[in-house]
């Protein structure tokens, strides 16, 4: 099973904008997918944006336009960057990766915030 490590959460003002970044500790090239995931309080976890291996991304209806998913496939990263935040965009943010073998792997996820 895949290490999966998030960083780059914290506490934004409405407008503003913060970038997550995600590390896969795994042999490199057996990822398929890689994508990011969130949970606010009292809600279940929800998908915000994926990407595979040859660049093709899905994001939810709410995200779309504001956040933007990128990979770097040589290091086994994945990066969202987060534009025009809401306080509804306000959740804990998991990183999943999914390998050709059809393993799934969860990070332990990072905090945003969005309150003035």
């Amino acid at each position: 099973q895949a290490q999966v490590a998030e960083s780059g959460g914290g506490l934004v003002r409405p407008g503003g904008s913060l970038r997550l970044s995600c590390a896969a500790s795994v042999t490199i090239y057996t990822i398929d997918t890689m994508g990011w995931y969130r949970q606010a309080p009292g809600e279940q976890r929800e998908l915000v944006a994926l990407i595979t291996r040859l660049g093709s991304t899905n994001y939810a209806d709410s995200v779309k336009g504001r956040f933007t998913i990128s990979r770097d496939n040589a290091k086994n990263t994945v990066s969202l960057q987060m534009n025009s935040l809401k306080p509804e965009d306000t959740a804990v943010y998991y990183c999943k990766v999914r390998q050709y073998s059809g393993l799934d792997s969860w990070g332990k996820g990072t905090l945003v915030t969005v309150s003035s």
